[in-house]
């Protein structure tokens, strides 16, 4: 642990990811990642999208349950509850979420393979950072009691819950059979393209303040690098598709009322 924890690592790896995460959302302006309703055969070798997204997700709570074992500072009450919120992220997307996917879409195995990339990298940032890089002391058990920690950790469920209800609304949108595409109703859909998104954007926000940490920021920043443009090219999509029954109802992106 001493060498990938070394401080000079750590921080640089934390730079490296500030510099990537922009480089990502330039590019992603420019190429939409072939899965969901972007599917297309060209991205190569896929699995179905169940066991994709379990590839995918499963090695960020592996990575951050054994970074939180493995510590000196396990048995600290704040940190854990700050861990546990990460980890129940990641258990709903690892172990729940992708089998109540309907439908038999593909995924491929090149964007599952950057997925778990990024999400070890992010484990390692935030597990690094709570349990062995963090100072002495600066988590104590008040922490909990701390406004930033009560209105983060507020943020954080608010978008949990959005993120979980417009997941809902999406595995919904179609009976049994059907392969068509509608514009997804109700809950955050009102406002923004893409709810979901904007409701795990949301979650990282809440968890960057709950933790004051760069590692949360850095999170954030990431989660929107890779989200946006997505929902810029869905809603692009969604215009193609629907024309006036979509541009009509006045959605932003992914941030309400903004973009």
């Amino acid at each position: 642990m001493n060498v990938i924890f070394d401080p000079i690592v750590f921080h640089s790896v934390e730079y490296i990811m500030i510099i990537l995460a922009v480089v990502v959302f330039v590019a992603l302006r420019f190429v939409t990642p072939g899965y969901g309703m972007f599917y297309n055969p060209k991205w190569g070798p896929t699995v179905g999208n169940r066991l994709g997204w379990v590839m995918m997700e499963t090695p960020s709570f592996i990575c951050m349950a054994v970074l939180w074992a493995c510590s000196d500072r396990c048995g600290e009450s704040a940190l854990i509850v700050m861990a546990s919120l990460f980890l129940l992220h990641y258990f709903q997307r690892s172990f729940i979420f992708p089998f109540l996917i309907k439908g038999k879409n593909r995924m491929p195995l090149v964007i599952i393979l950057l997925g778990c990339i990024f999400n070890v990298i992010n484990a390692y940032l935030i597990g690094g950072w709570l349990f062995y890089l963090s100072p002495v002391n600066s988590y104590p058990a008040s922490w909990l009691a701390n406004p930033k920690f009560i209105i983060g950790a507020m943020i954080f469920l608010i978008g949990m819950g959005i993120n979980l209800q417009s997941d809902h609304i999406i595995r919904h949108l179609r009976k049994p059979g059907d392969h068509s595409h509608y514009i997804p109703k109700g809950g955050m859909f009102r406002y923004v393209t893409s709810a979901n998104y904007f409701g795990e954007f949301t979650e990282w926000v809440g968890y960057a303040v709950l933790t004051w940490s760069l590692p949360g920021v850095i999170f954030a920043l990431w989660t929107f690098a890779n989200l946006a443009p997505r929902a810029r090219s869905l809603y692009v999509r969604y215009v193609e598709e629907f024309g006036e029954e979509f541009t009509k109802l006045n959605r932003k992106f992914i941030i309400p009322f903004i973009w």
